[in-house]
C-alpha cells in the first residue's frame, strides 16, 4: 500500500484521516498515515494555535494536515450576536419544543452557552489558514470545495499543497484549474457534507476526467482494507477517511467515564449502514448524519425548513450542547457515513491502521490468485 503520495508526504501508507480530534489526528500520523485536523470548531485563532502547537509536539516529527471550511458561495458574515438576530423566532420555538419532547434537559447555570461555530465563516476560515501556516503542516484541505485563489497561492508560497473535496467530475476539473493539488473524490456514502453520486461511480469518473493532472483520494464508504484496495484499483492514489475514527479509543468529542464509550460512540456502535440520513439540519448544507430521534423530529410535517449556512449551525449549536450533555444514545446529533455499519468496536487508531493494511494485503492477494 505505497503510492506516489506516500513519497510526496513522507508517510508509510496513503491513508488520510480527517477528524475533529487532535488526539486522533496525531495518532493517525504516528501510525504511518496523515492525520488531518478539522478546524471548523475553533472560533478563536489562539485556541487553534495552541492545539496545532500540541500537534507539533505529539506527532513524533511526522506530517499532519488541517481541514478548513470555505464554501464556494460566501455565506452571511458577522459576529455571533449579529447573526443570531437573523434567526426566525419560529425556528427557535421548534428547537425548544423538540428538545423538551425528547427529554433533553436544559443546560445547568454553570455551563457557558455555545453560540455557534463561526468556523463556517470565510473570515474565520482565513484566520485558520494564517495560523496553520505558522506550524509545520503538510496539507491544507477544504471540506467544501476549492478555496479562494489567494488562499491557494498563500499555501503554495509556504510550500503546502492544497486538497479539495469534489462530488462531481466538473467540480474536480474546476478545482485543478484553480490550482488545487489533490482532489478528494467524495461519494454519496460519506459522512458530513456530501454530494449525490456514489463512490463506485464517482471515483473513476474523476480519475478519468483529471487524466493525471492531479492526484485523487477516494472518500465515502471506506473503512476496511478491501475498500482501500478497491479505491486504488479504481485509480485513486490514496484514501480519505473520517467516520471510521469516531469509534477509536483516542476520540475525545464525547465525555467518557471509566473507559466506557461515550453516548455518541454507543449510538454509532449499535448502528447499521441503513441508520444514516442526508439532511441540511446540521449546518445548512446537505450532510449525512446518524439517524436518531433528533433527525426524525426535523423530518416531521411540522418541522421548519433548515436555515442557510451559517445560521442553521448557530440555531442548533446550544441544542447540540444540550444533547451532548444529556448523554442519551437515542438522541445524538452526529455526522457519520454509511460505513457506520462496520464500526462495531472501540479500538486504538494504530489497530485500525494495521487492520487496513492487513485487509489491503489480503484483498490484493485474492486478486493476484485470480490473475
Amino acid at each position: 500500500m505505497h503510492t506516489d503520495l506516500c513519497e510526496k508526504f513522507g508517510i508509510d501508507y496513503p491513508i488520510y484521516g480527517f477528524t475533529p480530534s487532535e488526539h486522533v489526528a496525531a495518532a493517525i500520523s504516528r501510525a504511518g498515515g496523515l492525520g488531518v485536523l478539522g478546524c471548523v470548531r475553533f472560533n478563536d485563532a489562539d485556541e487553534l494555535d495552541a492545539v496545532l502547537t500540541w500537534m507539533d509536539d505529539n506527532t513524533d516529527g511526522k506530517p499532519y494536515g488541517v481541514d478548513i471550511v470555505m464554501p464556494a458561495k460566501i455565506p452571511t458574515e458577522g459576529a455571533a450576536v449579529d447573526l443570531d438576530r437573523l434567526i426566525p423566532p419560529e425556528h427557535r420555538a421548534f428547537v425548544d419544543r423538540t428538545l423538551d419532547s425528547l427529554g433533553v434537559p436544559p443546560l445547568g447555570e454553570d455551563k457557558a452557552r455555545n453560540t455557534g461555530v463561526l468556523g463556517w465563516l470565510h473570515s474565520v476560515a482565513r484566520s485558520h489558514v494564517d495560523v496553520a501556516l505558522h506550524h509545520r503542516i503538510a496539507l491544507i484541505a477544504n471540506a467544501l470545495g476549492s478555496p479562494p485563489n489567494d488562499v491557494i497561492a498563500q499555501a503554495h508560497e509556504h510550500g503546502v499543497p492544497v486538497a479539495a473535496l469534489a462530488g462531481k467530475a466538473e467540480h474536480a476539473r474546476r478545482h485543478v484549474e484553480n490550482g488545487v493539488d489533490i482532489v478528494i473524490a467524495q461519494g454519496y456514502e460519506a459522512g458530513g457534507h456530501t454530494g449525490e453520486i456514489g463512490s463506485m461511480v464517482l471515483l473513476p469518473e474523476i480519475v478519468d476526467a483529471l487524466d493525471g493532472s492531479a492526484a485523487v483520494l477516494a472518500a465515502g464508504g471506506i473503512g476496511s482494507g478491501q475498500q482501500v484496495a478497491a479505491a486504488l484499483a479504481l485509480g485513486a492514489q490514496g484514501v480519505w477517511m473520517g467516520s471510521a475514527w469516531l469509534t477509536t479509543a483516542e476520540y475525545r468529542l464525547g465525555a467518557r467515564k471509566e473507559g466506557k464509550p461515550s453516548a455518541m460512540q454507543e449510538a454509532l456502535l449499535a448502528a447499521t449502514s441503513s441508520d444514516t440520513v442526508r439532511t441540511r439540519i446540521y449546518s445548512g448544507k446537505p450532510a449525512r448524519l446518524l439517524k436518531t430521534a433528533w433527525t426524525d423530529a426535523w423530518n416531521a410535517p411540522d418541522a421548519p425548513d433548515p436555515l442557510p449556512m451559517p445560521l442553521q449551525n448557530i440555531l442548533v449549536s446550544e441544542a447540540h450542547q444540550r444533547i451532548d450533555s444529556a448523554a442519551n444514545p437515542q438522541v445524538v446529533a452526529m455526522p457519520v457515513g454509511q460505513i457506520v455499519g462496520r464500526m462495531n468496536e472501540i479500538k486504538p487508531v494504530a489497530d485500525v491502521v494495521a487492520e487496513l493494511v492487513t485487509g489491503f494485503d489480503e484483498a490484493v492477494g485474492r486478486l493476484d490468485k485470480l490473475r
